[in-house]
């Protein structure tokens, strides 16, 4: 059965506008969803994180009130609490090998906007991913990990291609509001993706070759069920 690479964000704050310290890390939901999804597909799923430190879940989304109620959430609870020896010790990720995977997965919360973005490590790792037709998968605002891929003539690499991601309208009017020190959307237009959102909220996944994108927390299991329908 195909290996799955799940990179998470090792963040647990975000910087905002004003230079006040937001506490995040990485969305419930997201995590668990598509994990779970992944792993009852019969695939292996190996976590890895920025120099290998266990993943820090926001606790915002594991209020009731965020989760879709306290049954909800208590079930995100204890599926973490599950797998917590998978988040307590996961890859490094700068030492992993792309070779041994057939697809990168990658959640969002606020986490990516303050690590991933900008990793080096996950920028190499995608950037063969992708030259190699290897799946590759986030969502909400794992999107954001995208940025970390340049090419060798400094180009992005996922210019011209069609995604959706966590949208400036959910960021402005659900997420962290006017104090976001930037938007994720924003960013990859810039940067030459084609951005294909739907309506706020609403589960929307888009795939583009071997490049599968979902819009925001509501996408977690479509994005999951596509990429095992891409890996067969």
């Amino acid at each position: 059965m195909p290996n799955i690479l799940m990179v998470v964000s090792a963040a647990d704050s975000l910087t905002m506008k004003d230079g006040s310290e937001h506490p995040t890390g990485y969305w419930a939901e997201e995590l668990v969803v598509s994990h779970q999804t992944l792993r009852d597909a019969g695939h292996t799923v190996h976590i890895a994180t920025p120099g290998g430190a266990k993943p820090t879940v926001d606790q915002v989304s594991l209020a009731p009130e965020s989760a879709g109620g306290k049954e909800r959430a208590d079930s995100f609870r204890d599926y973490l609490a599950r797998i917590d020896a998978e988040l307590s010790a996961p890859l490094v990720l700068a030492d992993v090998d792309i070779a041994g995977y057939d697809a990168v997965v990658m959640p969002g919360g606020h986490g990516p906007m303050t690590d991933l973005y900008k990793d080096a490590d996950l920028g190499r790792l995608l950037v063969a991913a992708d030259s190699a037709g290897k799946i590759i998968a986030p969502f909400c605002h794992g999107p954001a990990g995208l940025l970390s891929a340049t090419l060798d003539d400094g180009s992005f690499a996922f210019a011209g291609r069609r995604l959706t991601v966590f949208t400036n309208d959910e960021e402005l009017n659900g997420g962290t509001g006017e104090n976001t020190p930037w938007l994720v959307e924003d960013a990859l237009k810039d940067k030459g993706a084609v951005i294909e959102n739907a309506a706020s909220w609403s589960s929307n996944v888009v795939r583009d070759g071997n490049l599968i994108t979902g819009q925001n927390p509501q996408s977690s299991e479509d994005v999951a069920k596509e990429v095992v329908s891409a890996l067969g």
